[in-house]
């Protein structure tokens, strides 16, 4: 299930996808992300993303009121596995 987040169109905010949640952990012991790509729909923009320590931030910027938009995360891991997350953005005039 993709997690939901609410932004003004105004706002620059970070959103993290932890692959090592408590509450859902997906890397094996050991395992880290050697890559990962971001994917955002067209009208919102990504300003820039990093990872550590098994989460991946994405700053965003923009979006237009009463659109949503699609964020992907793909990542590989250290023992080739690959994996996709996708977080939607609704944006609402705060």
């Amino acid at each position: 299930m993709s997690q939901v987040f609410i932004k003004d169109p105004d706002a620059v905010l970070d959103y993290t996808i932890d692959w090592n949640d408590d509450s859902d952990p997906w890397l094996a012991t050991g395992e880290t992300i050697s890559s990962h790509t971001i994917t955002a729909e067209t009208g919102i923009t990504k300003d820039s993303d990093s990872e550590a320590d098994g989460a991946v931030t994405i700053w965003l910027s923009g979006g237009t009121a009463g659109e949503r938009y699609d964020v992907a995360c793909k990542i590989v891991t250290s023992a080739a596995r690959t994996d996709e997350r996708t977080i939607i953005i609704r944006c609402k005039q705060r």
